[in-house]
């Protein structure tokens, strides 16, 4: 018997929330996105304003528009009515509340969240239903956005990463015939100054909506403020519009240096990638990126009301090297070694030394609790580069914090006497940081090791291909599910379940992301004889395990 066999008969018939089917939902929205794809690919624009208009009608984007909303991280946070859509029934009267006739978007909540340079980032919140018509038309958006994006643009886009930006920095630097010189650059303010009047001029979407979007203002202290510039970070459809703004610069420079594995382009060895607003430019020599590439650069953004922060765009030789994303990419006598950025580790181990001394009290229990799932992320993050010492420090720097923590709760212990309750020796690994479970059980929390995680190369996205396309739809299933082998090798149990299900959730029948939310449902409750064994277990979509439970 199949898995899909094991779950109750959905009805057809959409009476509530729980009874929507999730997988009609999918395909009708998946075919009219590539019907949008392939309207865009032949620039037949007003092909793509109508598939667009049907698009944002229907049922079933309105409905993938509030579970997206719902289901983020930003779902317990409200605008500034105050509402939040927290039940079936909220969640169910919101789907005809989308509409676009009558629709005025309420202004922004802002609130201010603090950069690693101490200063502070403005973020707007939009309200609920403002989030949920802006996920509507992302919808209808993002296929034009990837057919139309720079190849090697990775920032907020479906199935691309920091991951695939460091490895083309890899492939366009480490070779010895190279570019040796490196502009990077940052772009002031990006999301506080895209010029309105392009993204209206130049954004193919409901203009009457994006106006209104734009134009919302927010509320701070009390009182209403215009917005006469920018999209407000905090938006849902916000990362797409500065892509699309910054979409573009890619040809401009082939247009001048010549398109890649050209004559021209080996002669200046001009490349370019870009993650969000940071982005790098590889050149043949400083004179080159100095008097023709960044007056290219500083007239484009300036078409688009951008300029480019003086203190952050340097131009670097490869053999100094530099910091992107988080890593230091350099030469080392001509050979390219990519390792987590001083920068990056000392933030990782400041984070991790502030907990500890706001919390000198708490159990060993609830350390390991917070600080594993601190360790497992920043790991994940640096495993695709060269990242063995690092991890290595990392666990010493960490032992260290660790030790002061316990010799100061336990001033008047000998050192012993702490190391024999704090520190145990698992396999061939001494001074392991655990913590006993409740109720005196002999069994112990652990401390994640970072020298224990995994190096691995990243399986880097082709540049040029579209999710929305037919031609790369395999393509894409391969990559997802090479991705998500990868995500949980360690733990052959998962993988095993999955595997079983084609790499499908069983009830949405969606191919799971690694970046997916996920849950364990047990086909044969506990309560009723059922074991945790991998046969009686499947993976579901968080909001597809509810859905099933609502039902059963």
């Amino acid at each position: 018997m199949s898995n899909t066999q094991c779950l109750p008969a959905f009805s057809h018939q959409n009476v509530d929330w729980h009874s929507i089917d999730w997988n009609r939902c999918h395909q009708t929205v998946k075919k009219l996105q590539v019907r949008i794809a392939k309207a865009t690919s032949r620039k037949n624009w007003r092909q793509v304003k109508k598939l667009q208009r049907m698009l944002v009608k229907s049922f079933s984007a309105k409905a993938l528009a509030i579970r997206k909303v719902t289901e983020n991280r930003g779902k317990k946070t409200p605008g500034v009515d105050g509402e939040i859509w927290n039940t079936p029934k909220l969640k169910w009267d919101a789907i005809n509340t989308l509409n676009r006739k009558g629709y005025r978007p309420k202004p922004l909540k802002r609130v201010y969240i603090p950069k690693a340079n101490g200063k502070s980032r403005p973020l707007g919140i939009p309200t609920m239903r403002d989030r949920a018509m802006q996920a509507l038309f992302l919808l209808a958006l993002e296929p034009v956005s990837e057919t139309t994006a720079d190849r090697n643009s990775y920032g907020f886009r479906p199935n691309r990463n920091c991951a695939d930006a460091i490895e083309q920095c890899f492939v366009g630097l480490s070779r010895k015939s190279s570019a040796q010189w490196v502009l990077e650059g940052d772009i002031k303010g990006c999301f506080d100054f895209i010029s309105h009047e392009w993204l209206i001029a130049n954004v193919p979407m409901d203009k009457v909506i994006l106006r209104k979007w734009l134009k919302a203002g927010f509320m701070e202290s009390g009182s209403w403020n215009a917005t006469e510039a920018g999209t407000p970070q905090g938006g849902i459809i916000s990362p797409v519009l500065a892509n699309m703004a910054l979409d573009g610069l890619e040809a401009v420079l082939e247009s001048h240096f010549g398109k890649k594995n050209t004559k021209a382009s080996y002669k200046t060895k001009v490349n370019y990638v870009r993650y969000a607003d940071d982005f790098i430019i590889t050149g043949i020599s400083k004179e080159l990126l100095v008097q023709e590439v960044l007056p290219l650069v500083k007239a484009f953004m300036a078409e688009r009301g951008l300029s480019l922060s003086k203190e952050k765009t340097l131009i670097t030789h490869i053999e100094k090297g530099f910091d992107f994303l988080g890593q230091n990419v350099r030469k080392y006598n001509g050979k390219m070694l990519i390792k987590p950025s001083k920068k990056n580790v000392s933030t990782f181990l400041k984070g991790i030394k502030e907990y500890l001394n706001s919390h000198k009290t708490v159990p060993a229990s609830a350390v390991i609790a917070k600080l594993n799932p601190m360790i497992r992320g920043w790991c994940n993050y640096h495993r695709w580069v060269c990242s063995a010492e690092t991890f290595k420090y990392v666990d010493y720097r960490i032992w260290k914090m660790l030790w002061r923590w316990c010799r100061r709760i336990h001033s008047n212990r000998h050192k012993r006497w702490i190391k024999e309750k704090y520190f145990k020796t698992v396999g061939e690994r001494n001074w392991v940081f655990s913590a006993s479970k409740p109720k005196g059980e002999e069994v112990y929390y652990r401390l994640l090791s970072a020298a224990r995680v995994k190096i691995d190369r990243h399986l880097k996205i082709r540049a040029t291909a579209n999710c929305y396309l037919p031609e790369d739809e395999q393509y894409f299933e391969r990559l997802k599910m090479q991705r998500l082998k990868k995500s949980l090798l360690g733990n052959m149990k998962l993988w095993r379940i999955v595997e079983r299900q084609d790499y499908q959730c069983a009830v949405c029948h969606q191919q799971f992301n690694s970046e997916d939310e996920w849950d364990i449902h047990h086909i044969v409750r506990r309560v009723d004889g059922g074991t945790d064994n991998s046969s009686n277990l499947m993976m579901l979509h968080s909001n597809c395990h509810r859905q099933l439970h609502h039902r059963t």
